[in-house]
This record gives structure tokens, sequence and C-alpha cells, in this order.
């Protein structure tokens, strides 16, 4: 027998969909709980008996299918949340300059201290350019885990550290990762549309425009005077959209309630930024792995090429946020032995929930509020993958796309006229939600959606409260070219 509380899942992506890489690396998955499947089909004959009997069913093929479900916690890089969004996004992450010994003591980051102020990597390290905001982390020398402004850096250094102390070995868990930038003192000012600098350039530091940033550190030094003032639930709030880009402009939207013009005189500005990705036309597939421990040997079932088909995240007042993801794969088997004997553990990052980690559901620029707050919001993605069959396979040869639909439902209370209006007229809104927990944060934007359904205020009974709940659907964004978008912030102080 066996037990769902001795269930392991784990997943790994493939380069060729279908093909488990060699050795793979597999990395345990959070579920809360899974129906995925790898089934064959059956025919039976056609064959009149006069004996009224039937013959054996006739397999035809078989194929990998099922869902996952998920409580929503921060997708840290590599990590199978991240790949599975991946799948669903059809693309890859855009991240900031990174470097990551990922378990490999020096591999990737090779020296901390031994130059001054230097952090030595194997390459890529002209990434980082000056200006970008630093985040060292799992050295084994305290004093070389610290936030600094990048000063200089060629292919194989990253300058700027202060107070290193020499470590030539980096441990497995070393990090180097942009988290943002800072201008030099009194450079970075507040505009009425945005910030502005002097010496900084904004267009070296690899900003795109639909990408969200985050304005101020927990210093005072860090942050605008007017942030100060606001208080600290204000400056949690101050996130922005990027619209564009000049050498000496940083134009924003979706600026903070109390956004204000300020010179940021002798202060020394922090804005954390975000890594992104957005629907494309990338096919990304991965091996999953289930093992069931309980038993005296274990059962391990794979489904192979298993792609994304829809993916959901719901949030709703008084509840954790939850999402689930539905699979279309390609081939699968059972054994004894699993592919990775010693698998990744599950990420550690805390469960997100609603009301608390929240911060903001915005349509058009603005926070929902006062009269109209948000009950819900719901996103789903769906693909519309199809298998192809081929006479001479019994699995599916490969999986086609269809088209990327995004849709989903926003509930409001019914306080005034201005989202049933935008119904009624099928006026085109913006969409974002962020939650932040720990200093971690996720925004989901919908840049450009309509209102399809719903949106019927209604009194059903006595002593209830009349609500408004709209099904929306995304449509192609000129400013980001996408339907939907998803910045993770790795780390941001308030």
């Amino acid at each position: 027998m066996t037990s769902s509380n001795r269930t392991q899942v784990s997943l790994v992506r493939e380069s060729t969909p279908g093909v488990t890489p060699t050795t793979p690396r597999m990395r345990k998955v959070r579920i809360t709980g899974e129906s995925l499947q790898f089934a064959p089909t059956y025919v039976d004959s056609e064959e009149i008996r006069d004996d009224r009997m039937l013959g054996d069913p006739i397999k035809t093929n078989q194929s990998s299918s099922g869902g996952l479900n998920f409580e929503l916690s921060y997708p840290d890089d590599l990590s199978p949340l991240s790949e599975l969004i991946m799948s669903a996004f059809e693309n890859t992450w855009v991240n900031t300059p990174q470097f990551f010994n990922d378990g490999t003591p020096d591999s990737v980051i090779t020296d901390a201290g031994t130059t001054a102020s230097t952090y030595a990597v194997a390459s890529g390290g002209a990434a980082v350019k000056i200006g970008h905001l630093v985040r060292a982390t799992g050295f084994t020398q305290a004093a070389n885990n610290q936030i600094f402004r990048a000063t200089a850096s060629t292919a194989s250094t990253v300058v700027g550290g202060t107070g290193l102390v020499a470590e030539v070995a980096p441990p497995g868990t070393a990090k180097l990762k942009v988290i943002g930038f800072a201008g030099a003192a009194g450079d970075i000012t507040a505009l009425a549309d945005g910030l502005g600098s002097t010496a900084l350039d904004f267009t070296t530091l690899g900003l795109v425009p639909g990408q969200w940033v985050k304005v101020g550190g927990q210093a005072a030094g860090t942050q605008f005077a007017f942030l100060i003032t606001a208080g600290a639930k204000a400056r949690a709030a101050a996130f922005a959209r990027v619209t564009s880009i000049a050498t000496n402009k940083l134009t924003l939207d979706n600026l903070p309630s109390g956004w204000t013009t300020d010179t940021g005189a002798g202060k020394t500005i922090w804005v954390f930024v975000s890594d992104q990705i957005k629907n494309g036309v990338t096919p990304n597939s991965v091996t999953i792995e289930r093992g069931f421990l309980a038993q005296p040997i274990p059962s391990y079932i794979i489904n192979l090429g298993m792609r994304v088909n829809t993916f959901n995240i719901e949030m709703t007042s008084g509840d954790k946020l939850k999402g689930t993801a539905a699979f279309m794969g390609l081939g699968g088997g059972i054994g004894t032995t699993a592919l990775d004997a010693s698998p990744d553990p599950v990420t550690t990052g805390v469960v997100m929930a609603a009301n608390a980690n929240v911060g903001r559901l915005g349509v058009n620029q603005i926070q929902l509020g006062a009269p109209n707050w948000a009950k819900g919001f719901t996103l789903q993605i769906n693909n519309n993958l199809r298998a192809l069959d081929a006479v001479d396979s019994d699995v599916p040869v490969d999986i086609n796309d269809g088209e990327c639909t995004v849709t989903g439902n926003m509930s409001t209370y019914f306080g005034s006229k201005d989202e049933v209006e935008a119904f009624y007229n099928g006026t085109p809104r913006g969409i974002n939600s962020r939650v932040a927990k720990n200093g971690q944060a996720l925004i989901f934007q919908v840049p450009r959606a309509t209102y399809r359904g719903g949106g019927n205020p209604q009194a059903t009974a006595k002593n209830t409260d009349v609500m408004a709940n709209f099904d929306y659907q995304a449509s192609q964004d000129v400013l980001t070219n996408a339907h939907v978008l998803l910045d993770r912030f790795e780390y941001y102080e308030a």
C-alpha cells in the first residue's frame, strides 16, 4: 500500500521534447495535489461472433496528461515553479545579470576579496554596469555577503564591494545578483512622471518598457524625502512601471499614490528591478517523476514531454494564493529506479496569501479602493495545445501550439459606475496585481484586457453586498507586445 503523504514529485527541464536529460538533476515540486497520468487507450473489435463474446481490447496508443495543484510562493530561478511558468508562458525568463555556483563550489564565482573590492566570475561579468546594485549572498565569509553599487566590471570581475575578506573558493551557495541600480549622491531625482538623472545613463541598465521597478531602499539615505514622510506603508507600495527609457529620464506609469517631485538632494537613491517573463512562442517541456515512497520497493512513474496547456492563479480574499497547471505530454513509463537518487529539496519560500500579501490590484494605473474594493482576482493562460499522432508511433510524436488565450475574473464591490461603464462600452483596461512577502514580490500584469462578461450588479437578497464581477480577456498590448507578463523581484527593501 502507499500514502499520498509519501508521494514525491520532481521534474527536470528537457532539451529535446520527450527525452529526459542524461543523469538528470531532478528538483522536488511543492504540490497540494496531482492528477498526472500515463495511460493507454483501447478500442474494441467490430467482429461479429456467434458466441456473443468479445476478444481482448486492442491497444492503439498511449499518452501523458494531468495536472499539479500548488500554493503560490516565490518562484526562485530554476525552481520547479519557475520552470512551470516558463512552460505556461512559452518563453524564457529575462533575468537581471546573475552568477550562481548552484551547488558546485568555485565554479561560476571563483573568488571574493583577494583583489580589493572585487568578486571574480568565470565569465559574463561585463553584463554588470556601473550603477547596478548587486546583492552578494551565500559566501562563507560574512563580510562578503552585502549589497553594493558596481563601480566597474570586466568579463571576469565585478567591482564595488566594500570590506571584502579573501575567499579563494566560494561555496556552492555563493551568488551575485543584480537587484537594481543607484545613482551617485544627489544624482537621481523624482519627476512628475518618473525618474531623472544627471550622470547615470538609464539606457545602460537593461531596462525594458513594461518592466516594474521599486523606488527607495530601507535606509533614509536611499529614499526620497516625500516617501519617508508618507510612512512605511507608502514606502512599501512605491512600485511603478517603466514606459520609456532615455539617457537621463525613466518615464513611469502606475505611479504610487502621493508621488511628487523631489531633487533627491544628498541622497543615493536606490531603485530595485525585476526579472520578467511574458507570453511567447518558445515551447518548454519537462520530465515529471512521481515516487511512491511508502511502498517497500518504491514505484516511480514518469511523464515525458510535459508542456503546460492551462495555467491558473487564484487570489481570493481570506485564502491562500492557489494555482494549477494542466499538462499535455508525450510518453511515459513505470519502474523501481528513480531518475535521480538525491533530487534537490523543495524551495523554502513561504506561501503567499490574499489580504496580507496582495499589496495592489490595479486597473488603468489606479489601485482599486474605495468605493470599488477588489474581492478577488483570477488569471488563466490557455495555450490550446494539440497532440500530434502518427500511425507508426504508439505515443504522440509532437505537440503543436494554438493561440495564447489569457482570461480571468475580477470581483469588486459595486461602489461606482466606473468599471461597469467600461464593461458596457468595451473600453480596454490595464490590470495588474502585486503580491509581496519577506522582501520578495511578484507582479502579474495583463496590460490590455476587455471585460467580456459578468459586470451586471444585482441585489440578489437582503443583507448582502452588491458585487460587480467581470470576466476579462487579454488582447495584444502595443507597449509590451504581450497578453500577460510576470515580474519577480528576488529582493527589495521598503
